[in-house]
């Protein structure tokens, strides 16, 4: 019997995509799965789906921002209070690095990631989706020369096909925001979730244990 998978889908400028890269990472619940992280293009995404960006909805965004901060403290998620500085920020240039890293140095994928929700969502700073600001922790960790290579090449027409494929994928497989996750239980069988409040859905499909977390229990 396989290990249940999850391809979870994000882009930094989404805060429920941070929180649910937190809850994968560090809930025992997802101890057993194999996870895939696989970066894309949110504002590409709500284009293809027509999909109207949560601020340009009357009181949207208000309800959002309140669930972002619930969910953020169910998952013991260090995230602000206040929004981020800037907010929307643009995300392109940091997506299509990433997607390149996501090939070239699959491993350094995940701890990147991490600093980058941290520096954006629990800090606040904006600058680190800028070129100069997601190059310094690029190169803290990947080292000055692989950094280079990442950095020297992210705009490039590589990079975009990657990212555009990556979207794409995510969309035919029925997105139309974001987290979303593609998971595939222990029989082999297939599903898509969308949401961080949809994460008691997707564990009960996996067949996995929910008691080990008690963040689950509002889920349950």
């Amino acid at each position: 019997m396989s290990a249940p998978q999850i391809t979870f889908y994000f882009d930094i400028g989404s805060p429920f995509a941070c929180i649910a890269f937190h809850a994968l990472r560090t809930s025992p619940v997802f101890a057993k799965c194999d996870i895939h992280y696989v970066p894309v293009s949110l504002r590409d995404l709500f284009q293809t789906c027509q999909n109207t960006p949560p601020l340009a909805v009357k009181n949207k965004f208000q309800w959002i921002n309140r669930e972002r901060i619930y969910w953020a403290r169910r998952f013991q998620v260090p995230m602000s209070e206040a929004i981020p500085e800037g907010f929307p920020a643009p995300t392109s240039n940091v997506q299509l690095a990433l997607s390149l890293l996501a090939t070239q140095f699959p491993d350094n994928l995940v701890p990147i990631v991490d600093r980058l929700y941290r520096g954006f969502w629990e800090e606040g700073n904006s600058k680190v989706l800028t070129e100069s600001g997601f190059a310094a922790v690029f190169e803290s960790e990947l080292g000055a020369e692989n950094a280079k290579q990442i950095l020297d090449q992210f705009k490039g027409t590589k990079a975009k096909a990657i990212l555009d494929g990556n979207t794409r994928q995510v969309f035919t497989s029925g997105a139309f925001g974001l987290p979303w996750f593609d998971c595939v239980n222990a029989q082999g069988e297939k599903e898509g979730f969308w949401g961080i409040d949809h994460l008691g859905r997707l564990v009960d499909f996996l067949q996995l244990d929910a008691s080990l977390d008690k963040s689950f229990r509002v889920l349950l």
